[in-house]
Order: structure tokens, then C-alpha cells, then sequence
């Protein structure tokens, strides 16, 4: 038995969770969440919580078990309470402004590097060199932020570029000279 598929769902205050057919939609207090699941995997609603269940043993219905579980459990904290990303910009002269709904950032390029928000997410620059990222799509949010971080992924000798905000970048020793 999966450990994660067997544990329930509990539906938190102010979230409803509604299923038509193998399609759930979860709405909550910042927003609404659609997905349709696999339909082999087997989803019960009830009134507190949302059970999920597997037909047989079959490699694939294990590993569709645990998978659509977690994918329901992110939906539900998705609306109740979003989720966030923290990106950190280090260089000189690297920075990040909201112009609009774009990110605009200074990477050290001999033009300025421009991200749209896509729908549901919103990115929000702390101070100039630290952004945020929030949404309440788990999914969305990290590769939003994925993204911004792959136009300048920090690099080993200086550190300089972008980060995740917990990321420990391995230094490399420079050049040694005779």
C-alpha cells in the first residue's frame, strides 16, 4: 500500500471540493483549481476529507495512487493558502523591477530581460535584488520561477546570477597563477 496514497485528504475550512466524473475542482478563499485524474485511480468525496483508491497492484496504478493523492493535497493548500517561491539576484549591478505585470531584471546582458506573469501567478520584487514569487497553483509557481532562474542560473566561480533563496551554489577555486 502506498504511504502517501492510503493517508486522506482533509478538506480544510472555506475549501469545497466537487467531482464530476474523474474531474475535481477545488475552490477556496484565494481562487479555483481544476484537474482531470487518470481514469483508473479511484476518487471518493466525502464530507471532511477525500479518499483516494487504486483497482489493483499493478505497477502503474501504485505509482497513480501516491501521485493523484499529493496532486490533490496540493490543490487543496493551493486555494487555501497559496504557495511561494523565493528567488535571490546576486551580481553587480543585477537587479529586478515590476513594470506592468512584467518582471523587468538587469542580468548583466546588454538588454533588459522581460517575464510576463503568466495567469495565476504574480511575482513581487521584495528589494531590488530579491523577487517572490506566489500562486496557488504548486505546479505554476515553481516553473515560473524555474524559468526566471534559468535566464541567468547562478554560475560557480563568483556566484553570480539568479538563486533560489535556499540554493547553495558549489564555488569552484579560480585559476592559480605560477
Amino acid at each position: 500500500m502506498s504511504r502517501i496514497g492510503k493517508a486522506p485528504v482533509v478538506i480544510l475550512q472555506g475549501v469545497d471540493v466537487k467531482k464530476d466524473g474523474q474531474t475535481l475542482t477545488v475552490k477556496g478563499p484565494l481562487g479555483q483549481l481544476v484537474r482531470k485524474f487518470h481514469n483508473d485511480i479511484i476518487i471518493d468525496v466525502q464530507e471532511t476529507e477525500v479518499v483516494v483508491t487504486r483497482p489493483s497492484e499493478s505497477k502503474l496504478h501504485k505509482s497513480l495512487h501516491g501521485l493523484t493523492r499529493a496532486l490533490i493535497q496540493n490543490m487543496v493548500t493551493g486555494v487555501n493558502t497559496g504557495f511561494e517561491k523565493r528567488l535571490e539576484i546576486s551580481g553587480v549591478g543585477y537587479r529586478a523591477e515590476k513594470k506592468g505585470n512584467k518582471l523587468v531584471m538587469n542580468l548583466g546582458f546588454s538588454h533588459l530581460v522581460e517575464m510576463e506573469d503568466p495567469e495565476g501567478i504574480e511575482t513581487i520584487p521584495e528589494t531590488n535584488t530579491k523577487v517572490l514569487v506566489k500562486g496557488i497553483s504548486k505546479e505554476a509557481v515553481g516553473a515560473h520561477a524555474a524559468n526566471i532562474r534559468a535566464k541567468r542560473p547562478p554560475e560557480p566561480y563568483k556566484g553570480h546570477g539568479v538563486r533560489y533563496s535556499d540554493e547553495v551554489v558549489r564555488r569552484k577555486e579560480g585559476k592559480t597563477g605560477k
